[in-house]
């Protein structure tokens, strides 16, 4: 008996081994689940055979006259049953942290969603408004893209809506590289800055929605840069300056679509 409890312990530390290593932090959500799964699996398994040991071992201690055997029989069960408690906690904690990313996921989505349509709407507004009161002939026309320069950027715009982040971020920079004078530059410049925020790298979205704001100031995408600058800071618990960018986009651009958000946003900030 003596000799089967030291193999017992081996055995369930070798098991109990694999789940500090997932609990250091959050992964991949992929990633991360598969590997919530598989630690589901083997706290099943591993619970399996311990209570199956257990119950051998409690039957030894039944059969067991040697006192001192006894004691040193009963400890190891506690301290058994005290790992598997641990393990399920570890498993709760992993499974909470899937969960918790899932959910900043969603919010993502349907914050780039959301702005998603209200881009298009402002392009379909302005297409229609465009065609139904053409500028005067003496007026200096903007430059029309050509077939190229709009498939390219549409071509890349599609990586993003796919949630291809770097590829919408290569693609994006190529655009700009092809066409640095293109009236589509300052757009192409701010979905680069949205595709780092949809691979959470807050500080790269940031400094790509600074170079809209210093090259582009006077573009539509200028008050939205802003506004996902503060959503970054914010996102990466600085709300102070998260609620400075607010003040600054009202300020700046108080009769745009963004400054109306800001509002409603600083107005959470107090509540």
């Amino acid at each position: 008996m003596r000799r089967a409890a030291p193999c017992l312990f081996a055995c369930l530390l070798v098991c109990v081994g694999i789940a500090p290593a997932f609990a250091q932090g959050l992964f991949d959500d992929n990633e991360a689940r598969r590997r919530v799964e598989a630690l589901r699996q083997q706290v099943s398994e591993s619970q399996r055979l311990v209570e199956e040991r257990l119950s051998k071992i409690e039957s030894a201690v039944g059969a067991s006259t040697d006192r001192s055997a006894v004691l040193e029989l009963a400890n190891q069960i506690e301290s058994l049953r005290g790992e598997i408690a641990r393990m399920r906690g570890q498993l709760e904690v992993a499974t909470h942290q899937v969960e918790v990313s899932d959910k900043r996921q969603k919010d993502l989505y349907v914050d780039i969603d959301t702005r998603l349509r209200r881009l298009e709407q402002a392009q379909e507004q302005a297409a229609a408004a465009a065609a139904a009161q053409p500028p005067p002939a003496a007026a200096a026309a903007e430059p029309e893209q050509s077939p190229g320069e709009l498939r390219a950027y549409q071509a890349a715009l599609d990586q993003f809506k796919l949630g291809n982040y770097s590829l919408a971020v290569s693609a994006m920079q190529g655009f700009l590289v092809t066409y640095p004078r293109s009236s589509l530059a300052p757009n192409a410049q701010y979905w680069i800055g949205m595709a780092h925020s949809g691979q959470r790298d807050y500080k790269s979205a940031i400094a790509a929605q600074r170079k809209v704001l210093s090259a582009w100031p006077d573009s539509d995408k200028a008050p939205d840069a802003l506004l996902s600058i503060a959503s970054s800071q914010e996102t990466m618990g600085d709300r102070k300056n998260a609620q400075q960018t607010l003040q600054e986009l009202i300020a700046k651009y108080p009769q745009s679509s963004a400054a109306a958000s800001a509002k409603q946003r600083i107005a959470a900030f107090k509540r």
